[in-house]
């Protein structure tokens, strides 16, 4: 069973209630997700292809991520999430952005990942993703909805706009 910690809408934990996933947030809670989004040194972006047996299996997120678990920070749960869904060890992540979603009962922290990490030893994660590629800031702001899940990302990351 995986325990989550309550937030509210101004992305305040709350005392005294844990959550469980496969279970309803309640109205005015939400529970911690983070986002990475990483970037190699050569500018190229990576892209992870979800296992065709999960909800939007087969399309490409330009994240990796998950919930937190009861008690993890944001960091902490970024740190986990990227190690665990691409083997990619990094400390130096930075918060690029915060999104509440009442669709979802969730704040989304977002993070960027730049690392000059081997292209080639990227892992995937048994049930989560089926491939990976690396492409570039062009390619990924040319993908459409029905190629690309996690767009969310691009609205946050001042580099993929030109700057």
């Amino acid at each position: 069973m995986e325990l989550w910690d309550a937030y509210d809408s101004d992305f305040h934990r709350v005392e005294g209630i844990t959550l469980t996933r496969g279970e309803p947030v309640p109205a005015g809670l939400f529970h911690l997700v983070c986002d990475i989004m990483v970037r190699h040194t050569d500018g190229t972006y990576l892209l992870m292809q979800r296992d065709p047996r999960k909800h939007y299996g087969g399309l490409w997120e330009a994240t990796a991520g998950g919930s937190a678990l009861a008690g993890e920070t944001p960091l902490e749960c970024a740190v986990r999430e990227l190690r665990e869904e691409t083997g990619i060890s990094a400390d130096g992540l930075t918060q690029v952005g915060v999104e509440i979603s009442g669709e979802t009962r969730a704040v989304y922290v977002e993070f960027l990942c730049v690392t000059d990490w081997d292209k080639e030893a990227v892992t995937l994660q048994e049930g989560e993703t089926v491939d990976f590629q690396w492409v570039s800031r062009n390619e990924l702001l040319a993908m459409e909805r029905d190629e690309l899940v996690t767009q969310r990302m691009q609205r946050y990351i001042g580099e993929l706009k030109g700057s």
